[in-house]
């Protein structure tokens, strides 16, 4: 009996250490749910029911892509977002000057083409600003959106672009133009994910060879279904007025 008794005593204290251990596991799951659940983030939509959406191009390089793309903009009458690196705005000060012309709303797409992640916070606060100075200087535009190189955050970034009064803006649909993975792709891609409130990443870089081509019939088959163009900017006014 003795034994037996020695087993059971064993045994408790064994689901004891358990009990314990599942206790703290749960403890430890619970603080990665509380911080994931706080992670800061970019917009990346806007929720509404009202059909309207946000067309934006990122532009890096070159200056082939960016004046079709501005001229189809001009023939459908639409407004949208472009989001320009500081660098290119200073190589092709013209172009930038005719997105404002048409416009268009003119955002920030950092300075060097880097993971703003891997930087502290106060280089990252350095590309920003070096961006801003460039934009202002051609443009007299002082932007407050800005969308990361590669689409690339942590909390580090999106902390240190807010405490320069800007907001970083992501994408709701991924047009994939800058894969050139075919021009019906890109259509098919845009007109099938779409959706009420959507900000859609296209580019106007040199390195997207597909993007003029596809454009005009992405524009014409949104239309088709109900849809407005406004700019990032006209869209976030539409979340503040739904709060």
């Amino acid at each position: 009996m003795a034994k037996i008794f020695g087993f059971y005593k064993i045994a408790s204290k064994t689901r004891i250490t358990l009990l314990l251990i599942l206790i703290i596991m749960l403890l430890a799951s619970s603080v990665v749910y509380v911080q994931a659940y706080h992670k800061l983030k970019p917009i990346y939509e806007v929720e509404t029911d009202k059909k309207i959406i946000a067309l934006t191009f990122d532009i890096s390089w070159g200056n082939q892509t960016p004046m079709p793309v501005i001229e189809i903009l001009k023939e459908n009458h639409i407004k949208c977002t472009f989001f320009l690196s500081g660098p290119w705005v200073k190589q092709y000060p013209d172009i930038a000057k005719q997105i404002q012309k048409n416009g268009h709303e003119i955002g920030s797409h950092g300075y060097r083409h880097i993971n703003l992640s891997t930087l502290s916070k106060a280089e990252i606060k350095e590309e920003v600003m070096k961006a801003h100075k460039n934009i202002q200087e051609i443009t007299g535009i002082q932007p407050k959106l800005i969308r990361t190189p590669n689409g690339d955050y942590n909390d580090n970034v999106i902390e240190a672009i807010h405490e320069v009064n800007y907001e970083a803006i992501q994408w709701g649909t991924d047009s994939l133009d800058w894969m050139n993975p075919g021009v019906n792709t890109i259509i098919e891609r845009v007109t099938k994910k779409a959706h009420p409130g959507d900000i859609i990443l296209m580019h106007a870089s040199d390195t997207c060879k597909q993007t003029a081509e596809a454009l005009p019939v992405i524009i014409k088959n949104l239309k088709e279904q109900g849809y407005e163009f406004v700019t990032v900017s006209e869209l976030l006014k539409e979340s503040s007025q739904n709060k």
